[in-house]
């Protein structure tokens, strides 16, 4: 037993059993056990079970309410990892989902009312927020994007520019803002870039040719063109589309002139909010842009006790 007035050991939080996180059909890439498996990662990473603060200072029993609110405008995304971490922290803790992934917000919307143990909400805050902020941050720029091209013909894609880990969830992300996905991974596609070329001793023609002779039917096969020549090239090479790099929209322009008919078009490399009409009204079917996930702000989210 300890001294009077000796320091009281802190006891480790112990979490209670799982419930269910995301909706059926929402789209969310990750299925139930690996989204668990992921959030309780998470927690133990920053010792959420052995909050000293937390369980030092509050009593077990006490009982609080708060609001994740909007601090800026933005698109939100990772609403399901925010409750698993609220949830497996304590299931005691009740949450009412004010805005889902996908959702608009204002400045100063709330997304989530939380009650139940203040340790379970003190304890699991920052690890919520450390998902649903950089996720929404994903959301909100893409949302940008998808804004300035919009009404023309272009679709916003992503990349693999993608946080090691976390590729299907910012993936997804980009999905809640309004873009769509590029290939997922190397499987997915041919993308034979200006390495592949140089590796092939700078002959289009004979990459394109081996990739077709290797992969299977039906595989998408893309080259990565700077020039008007090489556009020429693959294209009489029979490539499927054309990634034209860094390209301004007067070349973008005449490349989607010979591309024409022949196979679509996606411009990259350098894109900006503030080039980006440009190169859509080049008429490029696609423009992907990497910055969507590795540049993309956290967006400004808060837990607010009352």
């Amino acid at each position: 037993m300890s001294a009077p007035g000796a320091p009281v050991p802190p006891r480790r939080i112990t979490p209670l059993a799982t419930p269910t996180y995301a909706p059926v059909g929402s789209g969310f890439p990750l299925a139930e056990p690996a989204l668990v498996a992921l959030v309780r990662a998470a927690l133990e990473e920053d010792r959420a079970f052995d909050d000293v603060t937390t369980i030092s200072t509050v009593v077990s029993t006490r009982h609080a309410r708060a609001a994740l609110v909007a601090r800026t405008p933005g698109t939100l995304a990772g609403i399901p990892l925010a409750l698993a971490a609220f949830r497996l922290l304590d299931t005691h803790v009740e949450i009412r989902v004010d805005a889902e992934d996908g959702t608009r917000v204002a400045r100063g919307d709330t997304v989530l009312h939380l009650s139940g143990p203040a340790r379970g909400l003190l304890s699991a805050e920052r690890v919520a927020l450390n998902f649903v902020q950089r996720l929404s941050g994903v959301a909100t720029l893409t949302a940008r994007y998808v804004a300035a091209v919009q009404g023309a013909r272009t679709v916003i894609v992503d990349t693999r520019k993608t946080t090691p880990g976390w590729r299907d969830l910012e993936k997804y992300a980009v999905r809640c803002g309004g873009g769509r996905n590029h290939r997922r991974d190397l499987s997915d596609a041919v993308l034979i870039k200006d390495n592949h070329i140089a590796a092939c001793d700078g002959d289009v023609a004979v990459a394109v040719a081996r990739a077709r002779s290797h992969v299977p039917a039906g595989l998408l096969i893309q080259v990565e063109c700077d020039t008007v020549a090489q556009v020429r090239a693959a294209v009489a090479a029979g490539a499927d589309a054309l990634l034209l790099d860094n390209m301004g929209p007067a070349l973008l322009r005449e490349c989607v002139q010979v591309a024409k008919g022949h196979c679509w078009t996606e411009a990259s490399g350098g894109v900006t909010l503030e080039t980006v009409r440009a190169i859509a009204e080049a008429g490029v079917d696609r423009i992907s842009i990497g910055a969507l996930t590795h540049s993309a702000p956290a967006l400004d989210l808060a837990l607010d006790f009352e």
